[in-house]
């Protein structure tokens, strides 16, 4: 369980989040308008930004918590892959996930590497395994993303606008991935796709003008999103199934 409380988040001074407190039991999407806080509130969770409040992980201040325990509970995938190292091929990048696990100045166990080696095979990438990962197309870095978060087996996993940069056929290969993986982790999507969050199937957090509300089972209707958007809508139709 994550618990927010009294949560608030600044850029030069200004609150981009303020006073946001819920309780995240489950499977989660967090939806809003572009720059509402989405990205924001996942970076918080993950304490990889500075906040004033409190969020627990499983009763734990994660500000007191070591950089391993965080990354044993938590795992963050962002939109988009950021490769610093031109030459790392997609194995070497997978198996970092394990760096957690991993004993001082020993080189990674057979452990390790049969589980970056399985979870390439459940992705159905291993084919990939000997390529640079900056020689891939989006599809195949998403997955990759997502292979390195498997492998450094956190119960958490956030996804932040893990379709933003994909065409039609490999957004719903992502989003049938994500599906798939909500039996096995606890799944946090960040998205502005509506479709993305039908799909997923999960309670809604809607944030809006620096405040966010939880929806249960009653956020896809078309009087509340009409209601949150401002705009129009006809019935939503889900592209992925």
């Amino acid at each position: 369980m994550i618990e927010l409380k009294n949560l608030t988040c600044r850029y030069d001074e200004k609150p981009i989040l303020q006073d946001i407190n819920i309780k995240i039991t489950d499977h989660l999407s967090i939806l809003g308008a572009n720059g509402s806080g989405k990205s924001t509130l996942a970076k918080a969770i993950c304490n990889l930004i500075d906040f004033d409040g409190e969020i627990e992980i499983e009763s734990k201040n994660i500000k007191e918590l070591s950089l391993l325990d965080k990354a044993k509970s938590i795992s963050y995938i962002p939109a988009k892959l950021e490769v610093y190292d031109i030459y790392i091929t997609v194995e070497e990048f997978v198996l970092l996930g394990r760096f957690p696990y991993k004993k001082s100045f020993f080189e990674y166990s057979l452990k390790d590497k049969k589980i970056a080696k399985q979870t390439l095979e459940f992705l159905k990438i291993e084919h990939l395994k000997e390529h640079t990962v900056s020689s891939l197309s989006s599809g195949e870095q998403q997955l990759t993303l997502i292979a390195q978060a498997l492998t450094q087996q956190s119960k958490i996993i956030i996804f932040d606008e893990p379709t933003a940069n994909l065409d039609p056929h490999n957004s719903k290969i992502i989003a049938e991935h994500i599906k798939g993986l909500k039996d096995y982790h606890q799944i946090i999507l960040i998205t502005h796709d509506l479709n993305l969050a039908s799909y997923i199937k999960s309670p809604v957090v809607f944030i809006k003008e620096a405040g966010a509300k939880l929806y249960e089972d009653d956020f896809f209707n078309n009087s509340t999103l009409e209601e949150l958007y401002g705009v129009k809508f006809e019935s939503l139709a889900v592209k992925y199934e």
